[in-house]
């Protein structure tokens, strides 16, 4: 087996805002594994300034992975425990490529075009009235949940597009999540959870900043709406040390970004302990091309969460891949009547094998 890693930068249609700042591309990396003639992709979607395994040594680490490749699947994983990301590039690789199509990794009902995933609008951070703009899209389009992120600009303004919302929606028929990212100050959070709550919001993600675990748990026994962590478990890597920050912490939600928490067995292991501490859950992408788009939403349909996921995220970039994943009216389909960029990976390896 012959294993290779691939730089490509995404383009963003237009830059993207986030409470962290705006975005104009998104660094992602493939390996590619041949085999008998046969190959396989795998998508490692490593966010800088966020992502846990953002590290100096990251390509050095993805070499080692694809010279090691004869180790296998889960020898890696467990030797890539503090990089998340390529753990789920190497998962999602050796299942591609043992595939008889490399993007057809589980089959299902969702992958035979009979049923769809749910999921929530993304309107992003702007100005009020590109905000504005994006809510109306969304609800043009027939989403019945919309996430916003907020923290980025004036949270009277914010304030103001939640009441817009609202004045036109209500909360039986229009469901509101916000992502903060972390945005508010300790000494300010809970008046501002106050202030967001008579829009009757579904939940909010990550109000502050990670690693404030006791100014946290104090939020999630007080708030008058839900919370849902995020990047809190971004840098959890054992089992345990999992079980530890939910016992702390007692959220309401978790969000789970296989590309942040070791792919699907990073993401199964929260499962697993959120069910047994009663937390709710749902998934999200992390502005993966829609190679791990891909991958994300056909585990996910396997799952079978009643929740909107975050799948919503393909159609962000100028050079995405064109692949059978279509968003009708907030439901993600995967259109097995459309075929998948036929040189994705001649695409992928134009840049100098590595």
């Amino acid at each position: 087996m012959k294993a290779t890693y691939h730089k490509y930068m995404l383009e963003f249609k237009r830059p993207s805002g986030t409470s962290r700042g705006v975005m104009t591309e998104k660094e992602t990396w493939f390996i590619v594994l041949e085999e008998n003639g046969k190959k396989g992709i795998g998508e490692c979607g490593i966010l800088r300034g966020l992502s846990a395994d953002d590290r100096d040594d990251y390509e050095e680490k993805l070499k080692w992975a694809c010279d090691n490749i004869h180790l296998g699947e889960k020898v890696l994983w467990e030797s890539l425990l503090e990089f998340p990301s390529i753990q789920f590039g190497i998962e999602m690789a050796f299942l591609s490529l043992k595939s008889e199509n490399p993007y057809l990794l589980f089959l299902s009902d969702f992958t035979n075009n009979t049923q769809s995933i749910e999921i929530n609008g993304l309107v992003w951070m702007g100005e009020p009235a590109f905000m504005k703009q994006q809510i109306e899209d969304k609800l043009a389009d027939g989403f019945s949940c919309i996430k916003l992120k907020i923290g980025a600009i004036d949270f009277q303004k914010e304030l103001e597009l939640l009441e817009f919302i609202r004045n036109h929606f209500s909360a039986e028929e229009i469901e509101i999540r916000v992502d903060a990212n972390g945005a508010f100050a300790l000494n300010e959070a809970l008046d501002k959870l106050n202030q967001l709550n008579k829009f009757q919001l579904h939940s909010i993600e990550q109000p502050i900043k990670k690693g404030n675990i006791q100014a946290m748990a104090d939020l999630c026994e007080i708030t008058p709406f839900p919370i849902a962590l995020d990047e809190e478990l971004i840098g959890i890597f054992s089992f345990e040390e999992k079980e530890k920050l939910l016992q702390e912490i007692k959220p309401q939600y978790i969000i789970l970004k296989p590309s942040f928490i070791g792919g699907f067995r990073g993401t199964q292991e929260w499962i697993t302990l959120a069910d047994k501490h009663n937390i709710g859950w749902w998934i999200t992408s992390a502005l993966e091309s829609n190679i791990g788009l891909n991958a994300i939403a056909q585990w996910t349909f396997l799952q079978n969460s009643k929740m909107p996921q975050g799948l919503g995220t393909g159609a962000l970039y100028t050079n995405n891949f064109d692949s059978p994943l279509e968003v009708l009216k907030g439901k993600l389909w995967y259109n097995s009547s459309t075929d998948w960029d036929s040189v994705i990976l001649e695409k992928v390896q134009s840049n100098k094998d590595s």
